[in-house]
C-alpha cells in the first residue's frame, strides 16, 4: 500500500510540475502586462510628465504577437520613451524590434544596449544563473550598429557612455547612461559629475542594475534611475519572489519602483518582455512595460 502511494504522490508531482511548465511557456510568457507607478520628484505646483519604459524584448523575428503589444504602446501617450537593451535575440531581429517600436521612434526617446544586443543567447542551464561567479558565455555577433542607426535616426538618443539634454513634455531633461555593466562595456566615469542645475529632470538609464553604476549616478544627483536586465527574476516563487537578479542588485528589488538605498533617487527595475529564447518561461513574473508619471514631491 505504502508503494502505491508514493507511486500517486510522484506521478502527482509529476503532473503538477507538467501544467506549470506548460503555463509557465505557454501562457504566463505572453500575458504581457503595462504596469503604472507615479514617482515624486518633479517640484511643486510642477505638470505630470510620463515616461514609457520598455526592456529586454529579447525580439525574435517571428514573434509578432510581441511586436502588436508593444506596438500598441503609443496609447499610452508617453512625454518620453526609455528602452534598456536586450532588445535582439537572433541576428534576424532587428525589422522585429522595429515594427514593434514604430510608432515610439516619433516621441522623444534615449536608449542603452545590453549584451544581448551585441551577441547572440547560447543554451546555459538555468540553475547556473544562481550561481553569483558563473563564468559568462556568448553566442554569435548581432547586428547592434544597424539598431543604434536606425534609432539614432528615428531622433532618439544613445545613452551608451553618453550624456545628454532633452526636451520631452515641455520640459528639459538631462539624461545619463552607460553600456552594459554585465559585460564591463560601462564607463561612468567619463560621463559622470553632478547634474546641470539648468535641466527640470535628471535622469539614469543602464542595462544591468549595477551598484557601481547606480551608487555614483545618485551621488550626482540624479533623481530617477532606469534599469533592466532582471527579468524580475523570470521565474518566481509566490510569496517569496526573485531566486536571482543576475547581478548584485537585492533580490527584494528584481522588478518595480524602489528608493535606492542611502540616497533620495528612485529606481525602476523592468521586468522586461522577452524571455531567454533557450527557456521561454515565466512563472510569477509576467512580461511587462511601464508607466511612470512623474508627479510633484
Amino acid at each position: 500500500m505504502r508503494k502505491r502511494s508514493l507511486i500517486a504522490l510522484s506521478a502527482g508531482v509529476a503532473a503538477a510540475g507538467g501544467l506549470t511548465l506548460a503555463y509557465a511557456s505557454l501562457i504566463e510568457r505572453n500575458l504581457f502586462t503595462l504596469r503604472r507607478f507615479d514617482v515624486p520628484i518633479l517640484e511643486p505646483d510642477a505638470e505630470p510628465l510620463r515616461i514609457l519604459h520598455i526592456s529586454d524584448l529579447h525580439m525574435m523575428p517571428d514573434q509578432r504577437r510581441k511586436q502588436d503589444w508593444v506596438n500598441a504602446l503609443i496609447g499610452a501617450d508617453p512625454d518620453l520613451v526609455v528602452v534598456t537593451g536586450d532588445n535582439m535575440a537572433n541576428p534576424n531581429s532587428v525589422p522585429g524590434v522595429l515594427r514593434a517600436l514604430d510608432p515610439l521612434l516619433s516621441v522623444p526617446g534615449v536608449f542603452v544596449f545590453g549584451s544581448n544586443d551585441y551577441r547572440g543567447p547560447i543554451f546555459k542551464n538555468p540553475l547556473r544563473y544562481l550561481m553569483r561567479d558563473r563564468e559568462y558565455r556568448q553566442g554569435a555577433e548581432l547586428p547592434a550598429d544597424d539598431l543604434r542607426a536606425a534609432f539614432v535616426d528615428a531622433g532618439w538618443a544613445d545613452l551608451n557612455n553618453a550624456r545628454t539634454v532633452l526636451k520631452a513634455g515641455g520640459r528639459s531633461v538631462e539624461l545619463v547612461g552607460v553600456d552594459d555593466p554585465h559585460i564591463d562595456l560601462d564607463d561612468y566615469a567619463s560621463v559622470g559629475g553632478p547634474i546641470s542645475s539648468g535641466a527640470d529632470l535628471h535622469i539614469g538609464v543602464t542595462h544591468t542594475p549595477a551598484a557601481r553604476v547606480l551608487n555614483p549616478m545618485a551621488a550626482d544627483g540624479f533623481s530617477l534611475l532606469l534599469a533592466g536586465h532582471t527579468h524580475g527574476g523570470q521565474v518566481c516563487v509566490p510569496g517569496y519572489g526573485a531566486l536571482t537578479t543576475n547581478c548584485d542588485l537585492p533580490h527584494r528589488m528584481a522588478r518595480g519602483l524602489h528608493r535606492w538605498p542611502g540616497s533620495d533617487a528612485w529606481l525602476h527595475v523592468s521586468a522586461g518582455l522577452g524571455t531567454h529564447p533557450t527557456a521561454p518561461v515565466r512563472f510569477a513574473c509576467r512580461p511587462e512595460a511601464s508607466v511612470l508619471t512623474l508627479i510633484p514631491r
